[in-house]
C-alpha cells in the first residue's frame, strides 16, 4: 500500500466515523471505545484513531473489561491501517472473525445514474435545495428530506427489524447526532415505507448508509433508485466522491453498486471475542 492510497483510507475511516456516531464514546490511549448496546459492529467496537503509549497486553484486557461491564461482546475493528500482528494477537486469544466489510468507492465522474422521468420541488420549509420527488421508470416514486425524521426512523425500525426497546429509544438520538449534512430518502406504498437510504455530505464526499428494502419489493429497482438519488443530489451540491460499505458475499449489493460506478477500495473485519 503506497502512502497516498493509506492516506485516502485514513480519510474515508475518519468520514465514516464522523457519519455513524455511538451512543457513548471514551477516548483511551489512542483507542476509541464506542458503546451501543451492540446495536451494531461499527458503533459497538474498539478503533485505532491515534498514537498509543500503554502495552497492548494491557489495553486489551482493560477493553474487556469495560465491555463486560456494559454486557455486550468486545469487538476490536480491524482494517489495512492496523498493524497486522495485533490482528495476529486477536486470533490467538480466541477473537473470530465477523461481518468482513467492503469498502467501495466513486469517482462521480464515473457515476451512472440511474434515468430520471420527473421531479418535484416543494421549497416550503426546506434549506437543503432537494427536490421533494424524483420520479422513475416503473411508478418508482423517492421522496427526498433534508433531515431525519420521527417516521423516517420508525420506518426504518419497521425495514431493518429493530424491536429492541432499549435500541429504539437510544439509536434516534444516534442517528440525530450525525453532525453533518444529509439527505434523506424513502419510498412508500399507501403510506409504509418500504424502502430506506441516507446520504451523509463530508469533505467532498458523500456516504451512503441505510439501505434497506422491504422484502416484499426486491427485485424492482428500489435501492438503485435510492442511491441514485443521493448520490446525484450530491453531485449537484458539486461534491465530486461517493462511499458505502457492503458486507462480503453480498453479491446482489455488490452487483449493483458496481453497475452505477463504484469499485472496491480495501476491507475490514471485526475480531470478536463473546464475554458472557
Amino acid at each position: 500500500m503506497d502512502l497516498s492510497q493509506k492516506a485516502y483510507i485514513n480519510m474515508i475511516e475518519e468520514i465514516s466515523l464522523n457519519a455513524w456516531p455511538s451512543h457513548k464514546i471514551e477516548l483511551y490511549d489512542g483507542w476509541l471505545l464506542r458503546f451501543s448496546h451492540n446495536y451494531t459492529h461499527r458503533t459497538n467496537s474498539v478503533s485505532q484513531v491515534g498514537v498509543s503509549h500503554i502495552d497492548v497486553e494491557d489495553k486489551i484486557t482493560y477493553c474487556e473489561q469495560v465491555y463486560e461491564m456494559w454486557h455486550t461482546p468486545v469487538i476490536f475493528k480491524i482494517s489495512p491501517l492496523i498493524d497486522p500482528s495485533f490482528d495476529e494477537l486477536l486470533a490467538k486469544k480466541g477473537y473470530e472473525i465477523e461481518h468482513i466489510t467492503e469498502n467501495l468507492v466513486m469517482d462521480l465522474q464515473d457515476f451512472r445514474p440511474f434515468p430520471v422521468e420527473h421531479v418535484e420541488y416543494e421549497f416550503y420549509g426546506r434549506n437543503s435545495n432537494l427536490p421533494s420527488i424524483v420520479s422513475y421508470p416503473g411508478n418508482i416514486i423517492v421522496q427526498l428530506r433534508d433531515r431525519i425524521t420521527d417516521d423516517w426512523m420508525h420506518g426504518l425500525f419497521n425495514l431493518n427489524g429493530t424491536t429492541n426497546p432499549t435500541l429504539r429509544r437510544i439509536v434516534p438520538s444516534m442517528y440525530h447526532a450525525i453532525p453533518k449534512e444529509t439527505i434523506v430518502a424513502s419510498i412508500e406504498i399507501d403510506g409504509r415505507m418500504v424502502a430506506s437510504g441516507l446520504g451523509i455530505l463530508d469533505r467532498d464526499h458523500v456516504g451512503v448508509y441505510a439501505i434497506y428494502v422491504d422484502p416484499s419489493c426486491r427485485k424492482k429497482h428500489f435501492a438503485r433508485a435510492i442511491v441514485s438519488t443521493i448520490i446525484a443530489e450530491a453531485q449537484k451540491k458539486g461534491y465530486h466522491h461517493a462511499y458505502l460499505q457492503c458486507v462480503q458475499g453480498n453479491a446482489i449489493a455488490r452487483h449493483l453498486y458496481e453497475s452505477l460506478g463504484f469499485h472496491h477500495l480495501y476491507n475490514y473485519w471485526f475480531r470478536v471475542k463473546k464475554m458472557y
